[in-house]
Parts: C-alpha cells; sequence; structure tokens
C-alpha cells in the first residue's frame, strides 16, 4: 500500500468528534406523560443528563466510521497491488552559463526550465523523479529516484555557472538511470547542433532565444612589487553596442587608506575583441564590470593579489669560477629571486655534490656543435634555441633521465627532481648565447610551479585546477561546491571546479592560497545560436511506462457510499418499528 497524497490522511481527525458524539447524551427535558406504553422506544437513563455511557447504536457507528476512513483513503490517493508502483521519471539540465541569460522578457532561461520540469513532472504523474546537472563532470542534483518535491526543490536552488560542455555522456548516463524503453527530458537554450547524435529516449526541449551581448572574454592580473596591472580582453556577441564602458574598482590593499575607481569607454569591434591595462598601487581585490545586458555573469569578475612567487637561489662552494660567473650575471638580473641560503632555496653547486643542479664535466671534455637531440615537449626545455651553440661536455655521462644529448654523449640529464649539466663553460660559449638564460628562466618557472598552493591564481571556466601539496599535511579546498579534502603530495591536477568563485586551499585548518575561477568562456558568452523548440523520442520510446494508474483509485467512493447508504437503512429502520 502507498499513498499519492498522505496529507489526506488528517481526514481521519473526524473519527474523534465522531465517537464522542456517540457517548455524550444531551441533558434531556422532564417530560410528564400518563403512560409509558404512549411511547415507542423507552429510554429511562437519557434523563440523567451529559455523560458518558454506553453506547447501543454500535452497527451504525461502525458504518459512519467506514464512511470516514474511505473519505480520508480516497483524500490520500491510495494506491493497493498493481497500483503501488512509481513512475520515475528523469530529468536533465544544462549545466552551462547561457542558462542564466535572460530572454526578451526579462526572465532568465533557468526560471523557465523551472517552471517547465515542474510541469513535465505533473504531466507525467511522477511518483519519484531523478535530477542530474549536465557539464564537464555530470552531477546528480537530486535522487535517485527522490521525492517529487525535493528534486523541484534541489531544482530550485541550483545555479547553471558552467562552461561549455558535451552533454553526451550525461544524456547516456540518465538513459540508464531511467531504465530501457523510458524517456528523458533534456532542458536546453538551445535545439541540437546538425549532425550532434541525441539518444532515441532522448526528449530535448529548448527555452532559449538569440541574444546580442557584451562580454569580458579574458582578465588577469600581475602583481610586481606594489604594482598591480589587470589586463582585460572585452567582445560584442551581435549587432550589440560599438562601444561600452568599462568599470574598475581596486579595494585598499597593504598599505592603501582607500580604493581607486577607474572608467573607460572602449570600442568594441565587429567579429573581434578590444584589449586594455589598468594599472593600480597597493591594490587588494580589483572588481571589473560591464553595463549590464543578457548575460551580466560574464561581465563581472574579481580578481585577487596575484604576486610572482619568489624563489630562494644558492650557489654552493665549488662551482668553476666560468660556471660561478655565468650564474652569477643570469641571477643579478632575474627577477623575482633571493640570493643566499635558507629554508627551501634551490642549491647549484658542481658536478658529483649533493646540489639540485650540478654544473661540470667529467672525463674526457669534447666539443659539439650539433646536431643535438632534445626531448620534445619537456618543459625546461621550451624555446632553447641551440643554433650557434658550441657545447664542451665530458665523457662521463651524469646520472638519470637524458633529456639532451649530442652523438652518444649526454649534455643534460634529470635524476628524481635534480638537473644534471654535463658542461665545461671554460671551452663553451652557450653562457654567451639565448639559450642560457632560456634554459634557466624555464628551470626558475619550474620551481615556482612546484612551490606549494595554486600555480596560477585566476583560472577560466572549464580549466583543471592543479595544485601542489606537501607531504605529511591535511590540505582542504574550500570554495563555492562546498568543502573537500584532497588526498596525494605533489602536483595534483583536480577537475575543473563547476563553479565559479574563489577557491581556498588550507593546510591543516590554516590558509595557504586562494584561486578565483572566473566566469568567462567565449563559446556560453555567444548567445546568437540559441533559441527554442521541443525535440520528441523517437516513437515507441516510453509509450508503455508502467507506472501508476492515470487517476485516483474509485474503491474508496464506492465503499464510502455503501457504508452511507447502509447506515440510512438501518437508522431508518429503526425508526419506524
Amino acid at each position: 500500500m502507498s499513498f499519492g497524497f498522505p496529507w489526506g490522511l488528517l481526514a481521519l481527525g473526524a473519527l474523534v468528534p465522531l465517537v464522542a458524539a456517540y457517548f455524550l447524551r444531551r441533558k434531556q427535558k422532564p417530560v410528564v406523560v400518563s403512560a409509558l406504553f404512549l411511547w415507542r422506544t423507552p429510554r429511562p437513563r437519557a434523563e440523567a443528563g451529559p455523560r458518558f455511557e454506553r453506547f447501543t447504536r454500535e452497527a451504525s457507528l461502525l458504518l459512519e466510521m467506514l464512511a470516514v476512513v474511505a473519505a480520508a483513503l480516497f483524500l490520500a490517493d491510495v494506491r493497493l497491488g498493481e497500483d503501488t508502483r512509481t513512475r520515475h521519471l528523469v530529468l536533465v539540465v544544462d549545466g552551462s552559463l547561457s542558462l542564466s541569460a535572460r530572454g526578451p522578457d526579462g526572465r532568465p532561461v533557468l526560471e523557465k526550465v523551472r517552471a517547465e520540469a515542474a510541469r513535465r513532472v505533473e504531466e507525467e504523474k511522477a511518483s519519484r523523479v531523478t535530477l542530474l546537472a549536465s557539464g564537464t563532470m555530470p552531477r546528480v542534483l537530486a535522487g535517485p529516484e527522490a521525492e517529487p518535491s525535493r528534486a523541484l526543490a534541489a531544482l530550485e536552488s541550483f545555479r547553471a555557472l558552467g562552461a561549455d560542455h558535451d552533454v553526451a555522456p550525461t544524456l547516456l548516463w540518465a538513459q540508464e538511470l531511467a531504465g530501457p524503453g523510458r524517456r528523458v527530458h533534456f532542458f536546453t537554450d538551445a535545439p541540437p547542433a546538425e549532425g550532434l547524435a541525441v539518444p532515441p529516449a532522448v526528449r530535448w526541449t529548448a527555452l532559449g532565444a538569440p541574444r546580442d551581448n557584451v562580454a569580458l572574454l579574458s582578465a588577469w592580473r600581475r602583481d610586481e612589487g606594489s604594482t598591480a596591472t589587470v589586463t582585460l580582453r572585452v567582445a560584442r556577441f551581435g549587432v550589440g553596442p560599438e562601444e561600452t564602458e568599462v568599470h574598475a574598482v581596486a579595494r585598499p590593499g597593504p598599505g592603501a587608506k582607500e580604493g581607486t575607481e577607474r572608467r573607460e569607454r572602449v570600442r568594441l569591434p565587429e567579429g573581434g575583441a578590444a584589449t586594455l591595462r589598468f594599472t593600480f598601487e597597493n591594490a587588494g581585490d580589483v572588481e571589473v564590470s560591464l553595463p549590464t545586458d543578457a548575460l551580466p555573469e560574464d561581465g563581472e569578475v574579481r580578481l585577487p593579489p596575484a604576486p610572482e612567487r619568489r624563489v630562494r637561489v644558492a650557489l654552493a662552494e665549488g662551482l668553476d669560477a666560468r660556471a660561478r660567473s655565468a650564474l652569477e650575471r643570469f641571477l643579478s638580473v632575474a627577477p623575482g629571486l633571493e640570493l643566499g641560503p635558507g629554508e627551501g632555496a634551490l642549491l647549484v653547486g658542481p658536478r658529483g655534490s649533493d646540489a639540485r643542479v650540478t654544473v661540470g664535466a667529467g672525463g674526457t671534455v669534447r666539443t659539439f656543435v650539433g646536431p643535438f637531440f632534445v626531448e620534445k615537449g619537456h618543459p625546461l626545455l621550451d624555446d632553447v634555441q641551440l643554433g650557434g651553440v658550441r657545447w664542451a661536455a665530458g665523457g662521463e655521462a651524469p646520472p638519470g633521465r637524458p633529456l639532451m644529448t649530442a652523438g652518444d654523449v649526454v649534455l643534460l640529464s634529470e635524476d628524481e627532481g635534480r638537473l644534471h649539466l654535463n658542461v665545461d663553460l671554460s671551452r663553451s660559449n652557450v653562457q654567451r648565447t639565448p639559450a642560457w638564460p632560456v634554459l634557466l628562466g624555464n628551470l626558475l618557472r619550474e620551481v615556482r610551479r612546484s612551490q606549494e598552493g595554486f600555480p596560477r591564481r585566476q583560472l577560466s571556466l572549464g580549466e583543471p585546477l592543479s595544485v601542489v601539496t606537501r607531504s605529511g599535511a591535511r590540505y582542504t579546498l574550500k570554495g563555492p561546491e562546498g568543502e573537500r579534502s584532497l588526498f596525494g603530495a605533489g602536483s595534483l591536477e583536480l577537475p575543473p571546479p563547476a563553479e565559479p568563485g574563489r577557491y581556498t586551499l588550507e593546510r591543516d585548518g590554516e590558509p595557504v592560497d586562494v584561486v578565483e575561477v572566473l566566469p568567462l568562456d567565449a563559446r556560453e558568452s555567444d548567445l546568437r545560436g540559441r533559441g527554442g523548440g521541443d525535440r520528441p523520442a523517437q516513437a515507441g520510446v516510453g509509450d508503455d511506462e508502467g507506472g501508476a494508474p492515470s487517476g485516483r483509485a474509485r474503491w474508496p467512493l464506492l465503499v464510502l457510499l455503501a457504508a452511507l447508504l447502509a447506515d440510512f437503512h438501518l437508522t431508518r429502520r429503526t425508526e419506524v418499528k
């Protein structure tokens, strides 16, 4: 047994006054008669006034109680046997940012999706609902097989702020949850693209409308000392305004008593983007906004301070004079460095030492002018051009995996995070070519990336979240999606965050670093291809849902009618005796 509307059982409360009426007797006025034989049914005990007493019409009471119970069961939509089978409805909502766009009537598409989903639940008379949200990582918003009220409540609190993505994996997952032969209802803001393979069980409902839009394509902040430089790219999609106003507010940072506000009008080329820069001194968070349009979310960003990570470098004793001189010349002009020994310092030493970077040649020294063979794609060798380089190397190969070779001689190798340069700088010219500062710059960049925290402090929607952790500590990531624990040590690659906002990395409960995920995605900001339409599921799918009956059960009404007729017949027969 199950109930489609359990609140109907409140009608059983009518049993209380009904039973009380059979036990309570009202006070009777004394009546003087000449003889009792004139009365059809004498009741001597009724003259005693109101009191509880044993009732004498049990059959009538039972029939009236049965009528009340039958009425309550009808109101509660009772279901027995085959009628207790549930009707399971699977709904999928597009989690893309474009669903937050406002239509010509000013209503967000997501609001229309909520109304249509509620109508679909009522139309299908669903008793169980599974609600999914598509995205780069599909999510279950309610269910599986949650109560309809819970599913619709979850949809009310859902925010569509995700990046552009392929919805096919989510639809296939929904089809598995629905079961064979059952429909899946998908709500989005655009008809399926030409050539897109939509599963046959999916009813595709589009509720969007084409709109013009002006959006931020990218926003980047870089801090050098007390100066913050913010770089923005703005574009228009459609025949919108040819120019717009960019408003930037810098909140006060360390050493600043008040913030700074800037406004600048920028022309928007058709089919292109405009770039502009702002500079602020001693700035905290910088908030950038555009005038409100069809999609306000892609016109507002907040950029936290992003100072360049500083690296400490120390030169060990025993380095060759030429090597020390070449290293000191580079370190004196490289930005973001601190020289001298200290905790976490990058130690550069001679060949055979335990330094993280070793420089020197062992064995018979030979000079090479090419060809040089390098491991393609290795970050340490990005943009390292070896044309015109004369490299003198020793015959004894350094330990580790070769990264650069000349013939059978290893010139550069990597061994468990340590870098070995097999080079004699007294007989080489590499330190006087562009390859030398580029190679050392790549090395410092990788050292910065290996520091604890987020290598990048600003991300756009859909970008994976990289984070570096230390071993032996407990890390937690807090953000708009809630709190989650991080497992593992070293460089971790996390899935793209589902929502924009600020994410904080905590070590043992203490904040370590922050990253801002910006609500920017050019494919989501382009609303010109949005539209409406309803593509039904293929014929034969979902026709036999095998769910609950189309209406309430009628048998409680028949029981109610029979009980009332029987009670009427019983009381009438008693009165005419």
